[in-house]
């Protein structure tokens, strides 16, 4: 089943349940006095975040949901129950926004973190409400407001540690199925990963860490074209942003490689230049120790750290898992920092 990423949903509060007109009826009181409860109020339909969702796979099968109205009140001064409310639960990284206007209402970024979508109507007003010095038997009462209801748009962007980026059949998908438990589909066409793919990876000295390995990007990918501008949303939340190049391609082209991702990287959003990067030459097992170097002095004036593997081979994963914990704990201390200095 493919990865769903994008949703439209419609959500229905309920409605408030009616006042009721209603009297005393006693013995030997001739005019009993008004005793019609006050009608429940409807249900709210609520997004709560959990940590345990990965997708919005759910929304494919259903669009819309409703929670219960409220019961009508009753005689004896007896108020209607109020309608249950509607609890739907979204992956953490889920973005609401308004299915008309496109706004954003919330981004529910934290396990727990729950989202009023709809509200439901107030209960109508009993008779029991308006009786008076001067009209003592009133037989008004009133009717339930109606719940909220309107069409939501979901989007999930991905929440990763470590994004792995490169052009199709860099190898994104080898490097993912060595350094976590994922098993994701491996072939020598383009776009094998047609859908973002998560793995977790075990670190020595620091706790475990989310790889997402999202799916070849071309140039253009901003505008469209291929499969990226549909996934790169899935990488604005990521710490740290692999580079996984190809060193058996000809000539320069490994470091043009390098420069398309990076341009698509920034014409789609400049705030991710500023992450961590890291540079990673794969498929070393393919060519020899001299060509190696000359791929090596290419990207000698770009700034970020380089380091050579083989994916297939498990050459160098090792230090490459050592310079992940070391980037990530500087990372997460900056977070920390972030956090107090709040």
């Amino acid at each position: 089943m493919g990865f769903v990423d994008e949703a439209k949903f419609f959500v229905k509060a309920g409605d408030g349940g009616n006042g009721c007109v209603s009297f005393r009826r006693e013995k030997y009181v001739p005019r009993g006095g008004p005793n019609g409860g006050d009608g429940g109020k409807g249900g709210d339909v609520y997004l709560v975040a959990d940590r345990n969702l990965r997708s919005l796979i759910d929304f494919r099968y259903r669009s819309h949901f409703k929670a219960d109205s409220g019961i009508r009140g009753q005689g004896s001064d007896m108020h209607g129950r109020g309608g249950e409310d509607a609890i739907l639960l979204v992956p953490v990284g889920s973005v609401i926004k308004d299915a008309e206007t496109d706004e954003v209402l919330v981004d529910l970024k934290e396990p727990g973190h729950r989202f009023l979508a709809a509200e439901g109507g107030r209960g109508g007003l009993g008779n029991a409400r308006f009786a008076t010095s001067t009209n003592r038997a009133p037989r008004k009462a009133t009717p339930g407001k109606l719940g909220e209801e309107r069409w939501l748009k979901i989007e999930l962007k991905l929440l990763a540690d470590v994004g792995l980026i490169g052009l199709p059949n860099a190898g994104k998908s080898t490097l993912l199925s060595k350094l976590s438990a994922a098993n994701p589909k491996i072939a020598s066409y383009p776009f094998t990963t047609l859908e973002p793919q998560l793995g977790v990876m075990h670190l020595n000295f620091t706790e475990p860490c989310i790889i997402a390995d999202i799916p070849g990007l071309i140039e253009g990918a901003h505008q469209g074209i291929g499969l990226g501008h549909q996934f790169l949303r899935h990488i604005e939340r990521t710490s740290i942003l692999l580079h996984l190049i190809d060193v058996s391609t000809p000539d320069e082209e490994p470091l043009q490689d390098y420069r398309v991702l990076a341009q698509e990287l920034a014409a789609y959003n400049e705030a991710l230049l500023d992450r961590k990067h890291l540079i990673v030459l794969n498929k070393i097992d393919l060519v020899d120790e001299e060509r190696l170097e000359e791929v090596k002095q290419q990207f000698v004036d770009v700034g970020m750290p380089v380091l050579a593997i083989s994916a297939e081979d498990g050459d160098g994963l090792e230090p490459l898992k050592e310079l992940l914990s070391d980037l990530l704990e500087e990372q997460r201390a900056e977070e920390r920092d972030d956090l107090s200095g709040e």
